[in-house]
């Protein structure tokens, strides 16, 4: 993969200052990604936790990107904007992992990629109003 690639999930204000919208895919990244799934933990704490896993099925294209967790069905993520080595992604509504009964309205990333490795910022809001923040780390599966 090269800086010009993928990223996973967004902060809704970079999306806004770039002037993405969460119903049209940004453009690709300049390079077609090599690597088409990430192996990707969510952490959170001064230990960095992980919190839950998760599968990113990416395609060249920015549209028909998947995140599958632990339970559940793929969760389709949309590519709102992308930059050098960076990237920023929405997902949701889905059912919450973390908080079970619970409904993740949106999840935003915003993440780096160098080589085979990927890290970022996560943002999960809630149904409740409530608001999750961690970091992610990746790594290229295929």
């Amino acid at each position: 993969m090269t800086r010009t690639h993928l990223s996973v999930l967004a902060l809704a204000g970079l999306a806004a200052a770039t002037g993405a919208s969460a119903q049209q895919p940004a453009a690709p990244a300049a390079a077609a990604p090599k690597c088409t799934a990430w192996e990707v933990k969510t952490m959170v704490g001064p230990k960095d936790s992980v919190v839950t896993t998760s599968e990113l099925q990416t395609t060249a294209d920015g549209k028909g990107w998947t995140m599958k967790l632990a339970k559940g069905d793929p969760i389709p993520v949309r590519v709102l904007a992308t930059g050098g080595d960076s990237m920023v992604t929405e997902a949701g509504p889905f059912p919450s992992v973390l908080r079970p009964g619970q409904t993740v309205t949106t999840l935003h990333n915003v993440a780096h990629i160098k080589g085979n490795a990927m890290w970022g910022t996560i943002e999960a809001h809630y149904a409740a109003g409530d608001v999750f923040k961690g970091k992610t780390e990746g790594t290229c599966k295929k």
